[in-house]
C-alpha cells in the first residue's frame, strides 16, 4: 500500500523560489514583515535586486579597491566576526594593526629608530583619519594659545578649494574656519604661495593634497614647506602641515621615491592614507600617522578597561570589524615593496595607454598630469553641441561608470570626465574603453544638439536675418521658422537617425 502525504498551501518545500508566495508581493520597504521568510527565498529576492547595481570593476569613478586575491578574501570572511576594538580578546588583531602602522610610518619616512613604535591608528577610511588629525592640530593650537594667554576661539585651516568634502565636514562639525585657496583654469590644485599668504596666527595647519580628487594631481608639498618655514621664521608662529595622501600615499613612495612630500619635510606633522584605495584593500580602512608622539596630545587618547586589560583608543567610532585591518597586513607582507611598485607601475602604464588613446581621437583636452595618481581626467575640446555629461550617460550603455563633474569655484565653467585606473583595470580594458568612447562620440555627432534644435535654429535665423540686412548672405534668403516648423524638423531628424540604424541592422543581418 502506497503512502501519501497532503501538503498545505503554506508548505514552501514543494514550490520553486519564484513560485512561492513570498515573491508574489513586493519586498518589504517600510515595515518589517510580520512573518519569517525562508533563507533561500530571502537570498534570491535580495540578489535579484542587487543585479541592477553597476559592476564594481567597471566603476571607473571610484578610487576604492574592487579586487583582492582569493586567499585575502578568505581571511576577510574568517575575521568578519571579530570586533577590532576588543583588544584583550583579539590581541593578535591588535598586533597586526600596530605592524601596519609601523610599516606605513617607515614608508612615509617617519623619524623612527629601527625598532621604535610609530604613532598612528587604523580608521574606517581617510575621512575619520582627517577628523582625528584635525582634532590633534586644534587641541595643540588651543593649548599653546591658552599657555600664552591669547584667544583660542577662532581656529582656521588653510586648504585648496579642490579638497575632498571630508575637510568641509571637519570644519563644520568641529567649528573650524575653512580658508580655501581658489583654483583657476589651467591650475586645479592649491597654489602654495597663496596658501601661505592666507596663514595667520589662528591657523592650526595647512592641508596639502597628494592626489587631487578632481584630476589626481600632486600638490607641491616641498614648496609649501619651504615657504611656510620662512613665514614661521618671520612671524614667530609654528604653523604645521598635514598631508592628505588618501589617494597618493601608496603611489608616491613606489613611483616617485625621490619626491619630497612626507616626514622628510620638517613641518609635516601628520599624514593620512586610504588603505582601501591604492593600499589595495576593500572599502573600510584608512590610516593616520603622526610624526612623533608629541604631535598627538595625550588628552585625546582614551583608556578603557571594561573589555579586559587597559586599552588606549583614539577613534571617532568604537566597534568595527577586523577584516580590513587583517587584509591590509596581508597585502603589505604578500606584495612587499617590489609587489606594490609593480602594481603601481602597471596602473601608471595603463593610464598612459588610455590617455594616448583619447588624444588620438583629437576630441579631448587632458587635464590630469603624468606625475600623480594614475587618473585620466579629460574634457571635450568642443562643447558647442554636446558635453561631458552626455558622454558619461551614453557610456553606461556599455557598462562603464565614468563620472562627469565640474571643477571647484572659480573654475566651475570647466567640466570634465575622470577615469581612475586601479589594479584590476587591465590594458585590454583601457583599449576597450577608448573604442567605446569613440563609439559614443560618433553617436553624439548624429544627435541633435544638447539644448535641442530650437535654440540653434533660432540663432541661425536671427543671425541670418542680421547678416542679410548687412548684405552678407550673398543673395540667400533666410526666414525665421515657427515653433511648429522647428518641432517638425526635430522629429524628422530623429526619425532619420532611427531609420538609418534599422537599415544598418538589416544590412548586417543579410550579410
Amino acid at each position: 500500500m502506497g503512502l501519501s502525504k497532503t501538503f498545505s498551501e503554506s508548505d514552501v518545500s514543494i514550490h520553486s523560489t519564484f513560485a512561492s508566495r513570498y515573491v508574489r508581493d513586493s519586498a518589504a520597504k517600510h515595515k518589517m514583515p510580520e512573518n519569517s521568510t525562508p533563507k533561500d527565498v530571502a537570498y534570491q529576492m535580495i540578489n535579484d535586486e542587487l543585479m541592477l547595481d553597476g559592476k564594481p570593476r567597471l566603476n571607473l569613478a571610484s578610487f576604492v579597491t574592487t579586487w583582492m586575491e582569493p586567499e585575502c578574501d578568505k581571511l576577510v570572511m574568517d575575521s568578519m566576526n571579530k570586533n577590532y576594538v576588543d583588544m584583550d580578546e583579539y590581541p593578535v588583531t591588535t598586533e597586526l594593526q600596530n605592524r601596519c602602522v609601523n610599516m606605513i610610518a617607515h614608508l612615509f619616512n617617519a623619524p623612527l629608530e629601527e625598532s621604535e613604535a610609530a604613532m598612528g591608528v587604523g580608521t574606517v577610511g581617510s575621512s575619520e583619519a582627517i577628523m582625528l588629525a584635525g582634532l590633534a592640530f586644534k587641541r595643540k593650537w588651543q593649548n599653546k594659545r591658552k599657555a600664552e594667554g591669547k584667544p583660542f576661539d577662532k581656529p582656521n585651516i588653510v586648504t585648496g578649494a579642490n579638497v575632498q568634502v571630508c575637510w568641509e565636514k571637519f570644519a563644520r562639525y568641529f567649528e573650524v574656519e575653512l580658508k580655501e585657496v581658489k583654483v583657476t583654469e589651467g591650475y586645479y590644485v592649491m597654489d602654495p604661495a597663496k596658501a601661505v599668504e592666507m596663514v595667520d596666527e589662528n591657523t592650526i595647519c595647512v592641508a596639502a593634497i597628494l592626489g587631487s580628487t578632481y584630476n589626481g594631481e600632486f600638490e607641491d608639498v616641498k614648496l609649501l614647506n619651504d615657504l611656510l618655514l620662512e613665514k614661521n621664521k618671520q612671524t614667530g608662529w609654528d604653523t604645521p602641515i598635514h598631508v592628505d595622501a588618501a589617494s597618493g600615499g601608496f603611489i608616491a613612495p613606489f613611483l616617485y621615491p625621490e619626491l619630497e612630500w612626507d616626514f622628510r619635510l620638517p613641518l609635516v606633522k601628520s599624514i593620512n592614507v586610504s588603505g582601501h584605495k591604492y593600499g589595495l584593500v576593500y572599502a573600510g580602512v584608512g590610516w593616520v600617522i603622526w610624526r612623533t608622539k608629541e604631535d598627538l596630545p595625550e588628552e585625546l587618547i582614551f583608556h578603557i578597561n571594561y573589555l579586559g586589560a587597559d586599552q588606549p583608543t583614539f577613534t571617532l567610532n568604537f566597534s568595527k570589524g577586523s577584516s580590513q585591518i587583517i587584509a591590509q597586513y596581508y597585502q603589505l607582507i604578500r606584495l612587499g615593496y617590489e609587489g606594490y611598485r609593480n602594481i603601481m607601475e602597471n596602473c601608471h602604464n595603463n593610464a598612459m595607454v588610455l590617455k594616448e588613446g583619447l588624444e588620438k581621437t583629437g576630441r579631448f583636452d587632458i587635464l590630469s598630469k603624468d606625475i600623480g595618481v594614475p587618473v585620466v581626467a579629460f574634457s571635450l575640446k568642443d562643447r558647442s553641441r554636446h558635453d561631458e555629461f552626455e558622454v558619461s550617460e551614453l557610456l553606461r550603455r556599455f557598462g562603464w561608470i565614468v563620472p562627469a563633474y565640474t571643477m571647484p569655484a572659480d573654475a566651475r565653467h570647466v567640466s570634465l570626465l575622470r577615469v581612475v585606473i586601479r589594479e584590476d583595470f587591465s590594458r585590454t580594458l583601457a583599449e576597450r574603453l577608448v573604442i567605446d568612447i569613440t563609439k559614443v562620440l560618433q553617436e553624439l555627432d548624429k544627435l541633435p544638439a544638447k539644448n535641442g534644435e530650437h535654440e540653434s535654429h533660432n540663432k541661425l535665423s536671427i543671425n541670418g536675418e542680421a547678416d542679410h540686412q548687412n548684405g552678407n548672405l550673398n543673395g540667400a534668403v533666410v526666414t525665421k521658422k515657427s515653433e511648429d516648423e522647428i518641432k517638425r524638423d526635430i522629429a524628422t531628424h530623429w526619425r532619420n537617425i532611427v531609420m538609418a540604424k534599422k537599415a544598418n541592422k538589416i544590412m548586417l543581418s543579410c550579410s
